[in-house]
């Protein structure tokens, strides 16, 4: 296998850069880990300190690369100002194929990820942007543990509101495939899980695994942007994300199922029931 091949990993921390980055080391396929802090269980792989703002971190993360997997700079809503000009210069190194994670909230019109999506479409011989669903480890890593194990609460304003929750290994399969399939995929990919559900629906499963009632607390956009504020988020952040919670309640902008795992990896996604029952230690108290 050629050095081109290396696989370089942005967000090799993230929820899913660090699946898609196991999953290529499983098949042996060439990694390298790129972040501002090293992976815990990178142990033996190849890592680089990596800074979307800072210029001089890319050209060592770029030697020998010929596939990126692209992950957002954190709480920046205009990431396309550092995302493109990397692009570019990867193309000039030699990078071939590039896969975004983007969001099926966000199209390719739209703020955040909506830039740097046309610009692979444009400048990419070969690219993909995978469009999940929400994460179903928001739930087990994410914003929504605390407040499970400590409230018996999920918060959200999204109200009745259904999204197709996905879980981040199949998210990352897919991924996977879209990084090293000898056929480029050339196409955005909306990735759910089997069924899309109501957080009060949520609620409940989790609450069946827990033996203890977990409440769908509905705040109002304001508070819901509020909260996030107060943990620290930027407010134009905060914003934004109250934002999608109100296309959720208003416009169903979740409300789908898609058969992109199934098609793209040949096996079916995680049903949000069996997500939960192979995480029930997530919201232990003791």
């Amino acid at each position: 296998m050629k050095d081109r091949n290396i696989a370089l990993i942005t967000g090799a921390n993230g929820k899913t850069g660090s699946r898609v980055a196991a999953r290529l080391m499983q098949l042996q396929y060439p990694v390298r880990l790129a972040g501002r802090t090293k992976p815990g269980n990178s142990e033996g792989a190849d890592y680089v300190f990596f800074d979307w703002y800072d210029e001089s971190t890319h050209a060592q993360a770029l030697m020998n690369v010929g596939k990126i997997y692209l992950v957002v700079p954190v709480l920046d809503v205009n990431p396309a100002k550092v995302m493109i000009p990397f692009i570019e210069k990867a193309l000039s190194a030699g990078v071939q194929r590039f896969v975004l994670l983007g969001s099926a909230s966000v199209p390719e019109d739209g703020p955040v990820f909506g830039p740097v999506h046309q610009a692979l479409r444009r400048l990419a011989p070969e690219w993909a942007v995978l469009q999940p669903s929400y994460f179903m480890e928001n739930f087990t890593e994410g914003q929504h543990v605390g407040t499970i194990k400590n409230n018996k609460a999920i918060y959200s304003a999204t109200r009745n509101g259904r999204i197709g929750f996905v879980s981040a290994d199949d998210i990352a399969e897919v991924g996977v495939r879209a990084l090293i399939d000898d056929k480029p995929h050339n196409t955005a990919h909306v990735i759910t899980g089997p069924q899309s559900l109501t957080y009060d629906e949520v609620a409940e499963l989790i609450g069946k695994s827990t033996v203890q009632p977990i409440q769908h607390i509905s705040l109002s956009d304001e508070e819901l942007k509020a909260g996030m504020v107060h943990a620290g988020m930027p407010e134009e952040y905060a914003d934004m994300l109250a934002g999608l919670d109100r296309r959720i309640r208003e416009n169903g902008s979740e409300d789908q199922v898609t058969d992109t795992v199934k098609l793209v990896t040949g096996r079916c996604p995680v049903s949000f029931e069996q997500f939960v029952l192979s995480h029930g230690n997530s919201w232990k108290t003791s």
